[in-house]
């Protein structure tokens, strides 16, 4: 991890342990087992649920013991991103980590920071014998990524505690208090086949790249859709010439802006000189468009090898006429606070197999009504198009409670310590406390974390500094619970 000093040395210490696990989504087996190690090694009693999700507890320290018990609580996977010219498997590989200034980064992959650095505060605490701490219930739950599986599956009385911090915000200085509730969309087209006329030239059109990023937390940051750029000009080739697509493996995860698209397209020779100066056009005016934002965005153009069969222009039409018309980043603002409300993600476009290209959106809210409305409108644009469409049951969002008390705790303890007021605020994106918050009602949660930018994208980073600031936040906090009944 480079020879350069990382405090708290325990919290990187456990960063660095868990950095050589590898953890994808729904393959945590190997975490769930180290954790389990953990435990036994240090006479930590724990429990393991069907999910998968892990819980270890450790009695408060001598003279807290009166004290409320408190749950902190991660995540065990990670969002599994890697620049295309990286050789990486994520399901054998460890993640290599590099030093840039104040910053930590991953070399070409995500960091897993998100929420590795939240176990690892989690470990250093059940691993110490020299900090003050009411009794701990230390959460680590399995596939938040794609779907908040384990935060599902918790049942009632699986962890006792009525004060919960989660460790999965990125943001130092700003505690969370709400977050969006959210839902998955899911549009399948059947494909037919045609021949593909005599004199065709068939290009492969490539976008790299953007900026990418989270699909709730970084909607609002004006980044390119790499899904929605290369369908607008596909459409508005569809206007112009003879086109075939042939196939197209656009876009990536659901939860994350999509950084790259690909599709492989023909016209007729007669155009394609015309064809390559429309793309090269584009490509300046988007660049134009979006030169802050977006400065490294690569548009690639090259011949491919000619075929014998395209998709049914009728198919094409259809897609790309929805997917043109899809909505696509924040459709309304919070009324109540500057944060988004409602948003709207195009996450993938892929032909899966020789029958059916797939696409996959997700919407999010603070208001269930304006979520369940934002995926009818995704999957009337879909339905109209004659695909089979389908939402996900989705999860919840989280409310504020005006009451918390470990809101107040955490407010007062960060002025004493920083000598400034922390931001209280909600997130446009999905945390697993919303999901608590129903299976628990009484249940007083706040979320804090330290930096991280560029989130569910190879360009994810730690900043160095606010661990630290994070952490002597954290030892605060459970310094002050106040005891049992109070």
């Amino acid at each position: 991890m480079n020879n350069v000093l990382l405090e708290p040395s325990s919290v990187f210490d456990f960063f660095a342990q868990i950095n050589r696990i590898p953890r994808p989504s729904k393959n945590e087996k190997r975490m769930i087992e180290f954790l389990e190690r953990f435990a036994l090694e240090r006479s930590l009693t724990f429990k393991k649920d069907g999910a998968g999700n892990v819980l270890i507890c450790k009695p408060a320290s001598k003279g807290m013991e009166d004290r409320r018990t408190v749950v902190l609580q991660s995540h065990m996977d990670m969002v599994c991103e890697k620049n295309k010219d990286v050789d990486f498997d994520f399901l054998t590989d460890a993640i290599q980590t590099r030093i840039d200034g104040e910053w930590m980064r991953a070399c070409g992959t995500t960091l897993g920071a998100d929420d590795g650095i939240g176990m690892a505060m989690q470990l250093a605490l059940l691993d110490s014998s020299d900090i003050l701490h009411p009794s701990l219930e230390c959460l680590f739950t399995t596939d938040e990524e794609t779907g908040l599986t384990g935060a599902f599956a918790i049942e009632q009385g699986f962890m006792s505690g009525g004060i919960l911090i989660n460790l999965d915000s990125e943001d130092e200085g700003e505690i969370f208090v709400s977050c969006a509730g959210g839902a998955t969309t899911t549009a399948v087209f059947d494909v037919s086949y045609v021949s593909l006329p005599v004199g065709m030239f068939v290009f492969e059109l490539r976008i790299n790249g953007l900026t990418g990023g989270h699909s709730g937390d970084d909607i609002d940051k004006n980044r390119a859709n790499a899904n929605k750029l290369l369908v607008r000009f596909l459409y508005d080739c569809l206007q112009r010439y003879d086109l075939y697509l042939i196939d197209i493996q656009s876009g990536g995860l659901h939860n994350a802006i999509p950084r790259e698209s690909c599709a492989v397209c023909a016209v007729p020779v007669k155009d394609k000189e015309r064809f390559v100066a429309d793309w090269n056009i584009f490509a300046a005016q988007v660049g134009e468009e979006y030169c802050v934002t977006e400065p490294n965005v690569r548009f690639d153009v090259e011949s491919s090898s000619l075929v014998d069969v395209a998709i049914d222009p009728a198919v094409t039409r259809r897609l790309l006429c929805a997917l043109q018309a899809l909505d696509n980043g924040v459709y309304a603002m919070s009324q109540n606070m500057n944060l988004v409300q409602t948003s709207s993600n195009l996450a993938s476009v892929k032909r899966t197999d020789s029958r059916c290209i797939t696409v996959v959106t997700s919407q999010r809210s603070s208001i269930d009504s304006a979520r369940r409305n934002m995926s009818a409108t995704v999957r009337a644009a879909f339905e109209l198009a004659g695909a089979d469409v389908r939402t996900s049951e989705g999860y919840p969002g989280w409310k504020m409670n005006p009451d918390s008390l470990i809101l107040g705790i955490a407010v007062q303890s960060y002025e004493e310590l920083f000598g400034k007021k922390p931001i209280v605020r909600g997130i446009h994106a999905g945390l697993e406390c919303g999901l608590f918050s129903e299976k628990y009602p009484g249940l007083d949660m706040i979320s804090v974390g330290p930096t991280l930018r560029g989130v569910h994208s190879p360009d994810e980073r730690l900043c160095i500094p606010t661990v630290a600031m994070v952490w002597k936040h954290l030892l605060a906090m459970l310094q002050r619970i106040p005891v049992s009944g109070d």
